[in-house]
């Protein structure tokens, strides 16, 4: 891949000024690919961030179209877009904020059969979804391929984002090993959520994403981050492989 241009040395100047990045961590960024999934409130935020700081080839999986409801959190979309599919929204959206990257979409529910095509593509996996279906679907893929998966999930005034990378420390399965019971899962469908929540855990996504691409910092690998907007504090669990896990560990 060729180097940064001159526009590219401007536009992400306070990027090369960080000494863990500099000229060298830019190129790594624009070198780089990755995959949201979900382009709702969290792969918003993600979305927009990556571009943002240089990422060079990003994919964006989603079957869905904007709808009014979604603008109070999905602000890759605005008014102009509801209706409209939300990858191409994005993309649009994507491109006007950075022509110097690659915007590939999907727009597609991730199955079984296509999401291992898919995912089988990108290195970094981010986690813009809502249900743990997917979110299983996700990890055992990642699992599979060697993939590392960036969770985020939100509820009303709380948030939680992790790393699951099964080489170096547990995956989503080793966490979550239990799905909610089914009634419990339909109750949280469609529930409310503040807009600026997922923007914060979408963000905090995006960092980790970066950290890893530069290998630079303690990524959120065996700990699981909380956040809680009403109190305004996070606290941070420890999260352990298990020996026992079906999915990563043969258990």
């Amino acid at each position: 891949m060729k180097g940064l241009s001159q526009e590219e040395i401007t536009l992400y100047s306070r990027n090369i000024k960080i000494p863990e990045i500099g000229m060298g961590g830019q190129q790594k960024l624009k070198e780089a690919s990755v995959l949201i999934i979900g382009l709702g409130g969290l792969g918003s935020a993600s979305a927009l961030y990556l571009v943002a700081a240089g990422i060079g080839n990003l994919g964006l999986v989603d079957f869905d179209r904007v709808e009014l409801s979604n603008l109070n959190r999905q602000v890759i979309h605005d008014m102009n877009a509801v209706n409209k599919a939300k990858v191409e929204s994005a993309r649009e959206r994507l491109i006007n904020l950075n022509p110097n990257i690659q915007v590939d979409i999907y727009p597609k529910l991730i199955s079984k059969s296509e999401g291992e095509d898919i995912i089988n593509k990108y290195p970094i996996i981010v986690d813009g979804t809502d249900n743990f279906e997917t979110r299983y679907l996700i990890n055992a893929i990642c699992v599979k391929h060697q993939k590392t998966y960036v969770y985020g999930a939100v509820f009303q005034f709380s948030g939680q984002a992790s790393i699951f990378d099964a080489r170096r420390g547990p995956c989503f399965y080793c966490v979550f090993e239990k799905m909610p019971p089914k009634e419990i899962v339909d109750a949280n469908r469609n529930v409310g959520v503040i807009g600026s929540l997922p923007g914060t855990i979408g963000t905090i996504q995006s960092v980790e994403v970066i950290k890893l691409i530069l290998g630079i910092g303690k990524p959120l690998v065996g700990r699981l981050l909380l956040y809680d907007a009403l109190d305004m504090n996070f606290t941070e669990v420890i999260v352990k492989k298990s020996p026992h896990c079906p999915v990563c560990s043969g258990g």
